[in-house]
C-alpha cells in the first residue's frame, strides 16, 4: 500500500498541471514571428520563382500568360541553348570572366584579409590602431564612390580596359580585413604562439601550420561575402571596361536588355529570353557556393559569440 503524501512535492505529480520549463516557453509558437518569416521567405524566393518561371518560357508566352505561373511549353532547355550560342557563344566568355574575377578577386581578398587581421591582431607594431582606425573608416566609404576616382587611377597606369582594373579593387576589402582582426583576436590564443616560439618555430611557419588553420572558418567567412560582391559587381566594370570581351556577366546581360529596349538586337522579342535565361545561369554557382560553405559561414559568424 502506497504511503499517503504528507511533506512538499518536490517532483512532478500525475495529474496536476506543472509550470513549463524556460526551453519550453521559448518552443512556443508566435503568430506574429510566423507571419513576419512567412513575408521575408517570399521576398527572398517570390523574385528567384518569377526568373525561373519566365525562363521556362516561350517568346509567345513570355508577354501572354500570368508573370508567376510556368507558360504553356516548357522551353528552358530550348532558351539555355539559345543563350550559350548567341552572338557566337559571348555568355560563355562573359561567364568565364565572372569566374575569373570571382575566384582571384575573391581569393585575394580573402588571404589578403586573414594576413593583415592576423597581423593587426597579434602583432604590436607603431601605428597599429591608427591603421585599424582607417579600416573602419574605409569600411563607410561606398564603392561607388570611389568607382571615379579608381577610373582616373588606373587610366595614368595604363590599365583600363583590362582585367587587372577589375581585380585589383576586388582583392581589396575593409570589412574582410577588419572580420578577420575581430576573429584572430579570439580564434588563436596567444599561449599557442608563445609556445611554438618557444619551439623554435619562425613566424611564417606558426602561420601556416597553426593560425591558418585556427583562422580557416573567418577565412572562408570573408571568401563567401567577397566572392558575392565581386560576383555582382557591375557599377565599376562598367565604367573601366570597353571591350565587350572583358565583360563579366553583369555588364554583358544588360548590354543585352539595352539592346532588346532599343529594338537593335535584331532578335525581336527573343532577347528577352536570353536575357531571363542568362540570368538565371548567372546564379546558379553562387548558389551552389553558398550551400557548401554555409556550413563554415555559420561557424564563423558565431565564433566569439559565447564567453567563457
Amino acid at each position: 500500500m502506497t504511503a499517503p503524501v504528507t511533506g512538499p512535492v518536490t517532483g512532478p505529480v500525475i495529474g496536476v498541471a506543472t509550470p513549463r520549463s524556460p526551453t519550453a516557453r521559448r518552443r512556443r509558437k508566435s503568430v506574429t514571428l510566423t507571419v513576419i518569416m512567412l513575408v521575408m521567405f517570399g521576398y527572398a524566393v517570390l523574385p528567384l520563382f518569377w526568373l525561373l518561371a519566365n525562363a521556362s518560357k516561350s517568346g509567345a508566352d513570355l508577354f501572354s500568360t500570368f508573370g508567376l505561373w510556368f507558360g504553356g511549353d516548357f522551353h528552358l532547355f530550348a532558351n539555355i541553348g539559345d543563350t550559350l550560342s548567341y552572338q557566337n557563344g559571348i555568355f560563355l566568355r562573359w561567364f568565364g570572366n565572372t569566374v575569373l574575377y570571382a575566384v582571384v578577386g575573391a581569393g585575394g581578398a580573402a588571404l589578403l584579409a586573414t594576413l593583415g587581421g592576423y597581423a593587426l591582431a597579434k602583432y604590436d607594431f607603431p601605428g597599429r590602431k591608427l591603421l585599424f582606425a582607417m579600416v573602419l573608416g574605409a569600411i563607410s566609404i561606398p564603392g561607388t564612390a570611389l568607382a571615379v576616382p579608381t577610373y582616373l587611377l588606373f587610366s595614368q597606369a595604363g590599365i583600363v580596359d583590362t582585367p587587372w582594373a577589375v581585380l585589383i579593387p576586388a582583392l581589396c576589402s575593409p570589412f574582410g580585413l577588419y572580420l578577420m582582426r575581430v576573429y584572430a583576436a579570439d580564434a588563436v590564443p596567444d599561449s599557442i604562439l608563445e609556445s611554438a616560439r618557444i619551439d623554435g618555430a619562425g613566424e611564417f611557419r606558426i602561420f601556416r601550420t597553426i593560425a591558418l588553420r585556427l583562422l580557416a572558418p573567418g577565412f572562408v567567412t570573408v571568401l563567401l561575402f567577397a566572392l558575392v560582391a565581386t560576383w555582382n559587381n557591375y557599377f565599376l566594370p562598367l565604367i573601366v571596361l570597353n571591350t565587350p570581351d572583358w565583360f563579366p556577366l553583369t555588364v554583358g546581360l544588360n548590354q543585352w536588355n539595352a539592346q532588346a529596349n532599343s529594338g537593335t538586337s535584331g532578335a525581336g522579342d527573343a532577347s528577352y529570353q536570353l536575357i531571363l535565361t542568362g540570368s538565371l545561369l548567372s546564379i546558379v554557382p553562387l548558389i551552389v557556393a553558398f550551400l557548401v560553405l554555409q556550413r563554415y559561414w555559420q561557424s564563423g559568424l558565431a565564433t566569439g559569440s559565447v564567453k567563457q
